[in-house]
């Protein structure tokens, strides 16, 4: 997947995962690449753990929209699994969907796991991992959204090098421990992405 130059994701979860980080890292590995990006955020409700997406578009050529339209997007890459399904009518039929295992249950009325898992499992090509065993191998809870961007990063148009490049960037002045921390967490989700 890597020669394609162009390329449009639906970044999903709940405020507090980590959605945004995962997009700065995301867009500024594609400006180092020479990739034209745009980027269009709706927090929701954030601050009190309700939905939280962004459409992230990339490519060699100028982009004229920030929004994906319907049936188009050619990856959904969610930290949680309700927020994946709340999306697919966005993916093109051949895209993939790259999700955490773990809910969020922040409604009353969360669907079964069970059944949101096997909905998830019945989509070809569809990658779920479980986020937070991974992130708390990787030595913090907080590493859950890595893990998804690790998980998703040969599918993405994007070289290994600078997504890890701009890993050290956004995490090295938290510390030496939240930087490996993460550094881990995107090594633990490629592995059980298969890669």
């Amino acid at each position: 997947m890597k020669p394609q130059r162009k390329q449009d994701i639906i970044l999903a979860g709940v405020g507090g995962q980590g959605i945004l980080s995962i997009a700065t890292v995301i867009d500024n590995a594609a400006l180092r690449e020479g990739l034209f990006i745009k980027q269009a955020e709706v927090h929701g409700m954030a601050q009190r753990g309700g939905a939280v997406q962004s459409h992230l578009r990339l490519s060699k050529d100028r982009i004229w929209s920030d929004l994906i339209p319907r049936g188009e997007a050619d990856m959904i890459l969610s930290v949680e699994p309700l927020e994946a399904l709340r999306y697919l009518d966005y993916l093109r039929p051949e895209g993939v969907v790259v999700t955490s295992s773990t809910p969020f249950i922040n409604i009353p009325d969360y669907p079964d796991r069970e059944g949101l898992l096997a909905r998830l499992q019945s989509i070809r090509g569809s990658i779920i991992v479980d986020s937070e065993k991974l992130a708390k191998d990787a030595g913090s809870s907080r590493t859950q959204n890595t893990v998804m961007l690790g998980a998703a990063s040969r599918h993405l148009i994007l070289r290994e090098e600078n997504l890890l490049e701009y890993i050290r960037v956004l995490f090295a002045p938290r510390g030496e421990l939240i930087l490996e921390a993460n550094l881990k967490a995107f090594e633990l989700g490629r592995r059980a992405a298969g890669f």
